[in-house]
């Protein structure tokens, strides 16, 4: 759309990295990141986030290229994070779940001009080498045998050398945050800084409302996804993140955290905030100090939320949201939570519209339905993502009329509230990732023997859903269920391998000779296989 005569054409925004600027200016000695032992002051982030980038620079990544960057949680993958988006480049996290195939398909996906990764990966780091021999730079995160130079030495090049802040428009990629959306393999949603600029005001607004730099944050999530959103929101006011010092989740060290830091906030998933307040340790330490336990990703079960919030209070908070809309969609907010079952609990809702956001739910011809009537969740508003990367037949699926369809199914009632009711995709949720059969499914056929399979999701009390693999052995072959997991064991990230494997004869089919999960759902029921053992 050509702006009216008269207006200026260009919209330019903040760089991200202008909050850490400014942060660091404000609040130079106070205390940014802790982990373990050791400390960060804003200045001190801020410098080595510039050295970094100039190091960069220097190696010929600049503005719009893509930053691949494979690193468990650290302040390496935070100091990525804002050399990227200072040079105006674009950064690509991974899961580190993922096996080193996985990563190199989203390097190809990516078009990445870098990859940054962390020395215990070196599979990883040889599988990208191998798929892009156009890289510019290849460099690992700590002393590892791979790669041109490292982090440290980046920085070290970079200290001396000059790097402002490159200049941004509000549509400027800065983030692809890697998704299946609905199907298929993962596709890149791509960020911008004006998008994640709002991103940042609204979860200030509807998640930490009074957050400032006398709070603390505790990080127990993977930082290269949602926990890396709650991190920007951390900068922009000036609060320190504390992180765990180990490479596995502890509760008892959370806890004990929680009360040397004074933490007030923390973003989480079901699963882990379920084992934060099962565990002995929420009784052992002072937890007074919060007021925002956020939890997202997947749904929770009603019995966990009332045993959360008898142990915290009326602390947690719920949103809904996807990566494509970056987590803003809907919010319960904690005075919402109740702990008794009755009208006022409104049991089952994930909230309603976060502030600036729009939701509609639309039936299949893309018309709003009355309240209380189930239809495709819709959403519009400046917290939708620019799109996917390379991928207009994916765009032309997931827009329709200036709204972003979800895939997920619900109904709002007279008052706003949002009901999550299923999926129009067979996506499921496990421990807080997403989980999408088919690509699953496709890799089992590669197995020996098997002529058919169906993977779907199914209910886990300790990690809401799990996945089990129903297979169809070729004539004359069979298919042992230890020998398929062992299989897969390496050739797919762990949270996505199944947790059961079936072999049936054949199976079920709808009229027109098509597998529904619903029919082999219901086959499961039947045959006394659901729930799980």
């Amino acid at each position: 759309m050509t702006p009216p005569q008269g207006l200026p054409v260009s919209r330019r925004v903040m760089n991200l990295a202008g909050f850490l600027a400014q942060t660091a200016r404000r609040l130079p000695d106070h205390l940014a990141l802790a982990w373990g032992e050791r400390r960060w002051s804003w200045r001190e982030f801020e410098r080595r986030s510039a050295a970094l980038a100039a190091g960069l620079a220097a190696r010929g990544i600049g503005r719009g290229d893509r930053v691949l960057v494979h690193c468990r949680n650290g302040n390496e993958i935070l100091e990525t994070m804002y050399a990227t988006f200072r040079l105006g480049a674009v950064w690509v996290p991974t899961n580190v779940r993922l096996v080193p195939e996985e990563v190199a398909y989203l390097a190809e996906a990516s078009g990445a001009r870098a990859f940054l990764c962390q020395s215990v990966f070196p599979e990883h780091a040889a599988a990208v080498a191998a798929a892009l021999p156009e890289l510019r730079l290849l460099a690992s995160i700590g002393e590892a045998a791979f790669g041109q130079t490292n982090h440290e030495a980046l920085i070290a090049a970079g200290e001396s050398q000059p790097c402002p802040i490159a200049g941004v428009e509000y549509d400027d990629p800065c983030w692809f945050f890697f998704t299946s959306g609905t199907t298929g393999r993962p596709k890149a949603a791509v960020l911008t800084h004006g998008q994640l600029a709002f991103v940042i005001t609204n979860h200030l607004c509807d998640l930490l409302p009074g957050t400032t730099e006398a709070d603390a944050s505790l990080v127990v999530a993977p930082l290269s996804h949602g926990a890396g959103i709650h991190w920007l929101t951390q900068v922009a006011r000036g609060a320190a993140s504390i992180l765990l010092p180990g490479e596995r989740f502890d509760a008892a060290e959370a806890w004990r955290l929680v009360e040397a830091y004074r933490i007030s906030n923390m973003f989480t998933v079901p699963t882990i905030l379920k084992m934060l307040v099962e565990h002995p340790a929420v009784d052992q330490h002072d937890h007074a100090s919060l007021r925002h336990v956020i939890y997202a990703g997947a749904p929770m079960y009603r019995e966990d939320q009332k045993y959360a919030l008898r142990k915290l209070g009326k602390v947690i908070v719920q949103y809904f949201g996807l990566g494509e809309v970056t987590g803003n969609i809907t919010v319960l907010p904690a005075g919402l939570h109740e702990e008794e079952d009755g009208p006022a609990a409104r049991i089952g809702t994930c909230g309603y519209a976060r502030t600036g956001i729009e939701i509609q739910i639309q039936d299949e011809q893309g018309r709003e339905v009355p309240p209380g009537t189930q239809g495709e969740i819709c959403v519009c508003g400046p917290a939708v993502f620019a799109g996917y990367w390379n991928n207009p037949e994916a765009n032309a699926k997931a827009f329709r009329d200036g709204w972003f369809r979800t895939g997920d199914l619900g109904h709002m009632d007279a008052k706003g509230f949002l009901y999550i009711t299923g999926r129009a995709s067979d996506m499921y949720i496990s421990g807080g990732s997403n989980v999408y059969p088919r690509e699953i499914e496709e890799l089992i056929l590669r197995y020996p023997g098997i002529a058919e399979v169906a993977v779907l999701g199914v209910p886990d009390r300790h990690w809401g859903e799990v996945g089990v693999a129903i297979v169809v052995p070729r004539p004359g072959e069979t298919v042992e269920e230890a020998a398929l997991l062992a299989w897969l064991d390496g050739r797919v990230a762990r949270y996505k391998m199944p947790k059961r494997v079936f072999a049936w004869d054949a199976l079920p089919r709808s009229g027109y000779g098509k597998i529904t999960k619903k029919m082999v759902r219901e086959e499961m029921e039947a045959r006394g296989l659901l729930p799980l053992a």
